[in-house]
């Protein structure tokens, strides 16, 4: 219980805050942070006043004798008594072996115990992909353990934190059952965070098989909402039978917009989709959702639902959803959208008072937003997130819509990944992937909004 009032307790922090931003930012002021300081390794650039910090490199032997695994990508950090404990993704195939958490000859596999490789490819090519777990001391700014806490899975891009202490880690992936895997690939799994060893891999079936990206819950109903990351992508929300409880089964239904059939977001063509513009929605239900054709997007859009253009990051904060499209908009250069829940969201009157879907931001300008991925809501309640692309930034928007710059990763190509908030709001956590450094940043976070 103490992890979802922790949740609750946040989430309303991050709502108050966001409304008192709104009051001295007007809509379109631009605010310019010189980006002036450099940490130690010279790979991210900040302002003044902040640090970063590497706190793990991929190779190092972790607590459990296995290696750190490399492709950090989502991650969420939860409060686990009076420590930080940071759940993180790792996007690695089963190719991936300069990656591998067993070594690029897979020497340290014999280690671990068959039933707790989710896809152990019949010994000669397991996956690769899966979560890492890591205790953090916040006042030290330095990881006291880290281990291995879910394995063989694929491509585990993004995923997101529940309230009651768990990461939902999702794989971008669909592999099918075969000669090279042992599995069927495509599926949520759960990581809790006060778990403090590898997990039993349990595909949750029925929050969908599809090219999962990220997911966020609503900590007032327990309704899961997912992104898939595909050019002609849906988004879904799971109402379990239980809240809290994802593994008992529920129902996967995919995003409309309420008379406007197939709708299409993208503005790719068209600008169908104003910025600022809100549109009612209505949820269409979908069946066989565990299916190995990868068409689950294709017949629900047949069906009416919306077109995402590649959704990724997502998190709930302020009472909203936020999620971001990587390559939405009119010059593909990304879109960051927001869902309001109804008040009756998923129950009876729902239809009479549907949610909300607005366009948040879409500045069609590289130089202001190039393809963002992973975002998280900040204790003041700014959406911060990450880009996927060379000269890649750590980016906040205000309530108005106002995109200002945190970082930027100077040292390498490489996309940042995993930016979240420790429970103080004190750390910011992020991930340079083609290194597989994991990062602690600190800083004044209050003079960014007032730059």
């Amino acid at each position: 219980m103490q992890s979802r009032r922790h949740f609750i307790k946040q989430s309303l922090a991050v709502s108050l805050g966001f409304g008192g931003l709104a009051n001295y930012i007007s809509y379109g002021q631009a605010i310019n942070n010189p980006l002036t300081n450099q940490d130690q390794s010279n790979w991210l650039q900040l302002p003044p006043g902040f640090q970063a910090k590497v706190i793990s490199r991929m190779g190092e032997k972790m607590a459990d004798g296995f290696l750190l695994p490399g492709r950090a990508d989502g991650m969420a950090a939860f409060p686990v008594g009076s420590k930080v404990v940071v759940v993180r993704n790792h996007e690695n195939s089963p190719g991936d072996l300069p990656a591998s958490p067993f070594g690029a000859d897979l020497g340290l596999l014999k280690n671990l115990r068959q039933e707790l490789v989710y896809d152990f490819g019949f010994g000669k090519r397991p996956s690769l992909g899966g979560t890492t777990t890591f205790i953090f001391d916040e006042d030290r700014q330095q990881i006291e353990k880290q281990f291995l806490s879910l394995a063989g899975t694929n491509r585990n891009c993004a995923g997101g934190p529940t309230p009651w202490n768990s990461w939902i880690t999702c794989e971008e992936d669909t592999t099918n059952r075969g000669e090279m895997a042992a599995a069927h690939h495509g599926y949520n799994f759960e990581v809790p965070a006060g778990e403090t060893k590898l997990v039993a891999p349990l595909p949750l079936k029925a929050m969908g098989r599809f090219n999962h990206e990220a997911v966020c819950v609503d900590p007032r109903t327990g309704i899961v909402y997912q992104t898939e990351d595909r050019g002609d992508g849906l988004i879904y929300r799971f109402i379990p039978e239980k809240p809290g409880h994802l593994a008992q089964g529920g129902r996967l239904e995919a995003l409309a917009i309420r008379g406007e059939k197939s709708f299409d977001t993208r503005n790719w063509t068209n600008t169908n989709f104003a910025v600022g513009q809100s549109l009612e929605v209505e949820w269409i239900p979908l069946l066989d959702v565990d299916t190995p054709a990868d068409d689950l997007r294709l017949r629900g859009a047949a069906a009416g639902a919306a077109v995402f253009a590649r959704g990724e990051g997502m998190w709930f904060g302020n009472n909203e959803v936020y999620f971001a499209c990587t390559n939405g908009g009119t010059r593909k250069a990304g879109q960051v959208f927001k869902y309001v829940p109804a008040a009756a969201e998923a129950r009876a009157g729902e239809k009479s008072a549907p949610g909300k879907l607005t366009l948040f931001a879409e500045p069609n300008d590289k130089e202001i937003l190039k393809y963002c991925d992973n975002l998280t809501v900040a204790p003041w309640g700014d959406v911060v997130f990450v880009e996927d692309s060379n000269d890649a930034c750590l980016r906040g928007i205000t309530p108005a819509g106002v995109i200002y710059t945190i970082g930027r990763n100077i040292g390498s190509s490489s996309e940042l990944a995993g930016v979240c908030f420790s429970p103080s709001g004190k750390t910011l956590f992020v991930n340079i992937q083609d290194q597989g450094l994991t990062y602690a940043i600190t800083g004044p976070w209050a003079t960014l909004r007032k730059s």
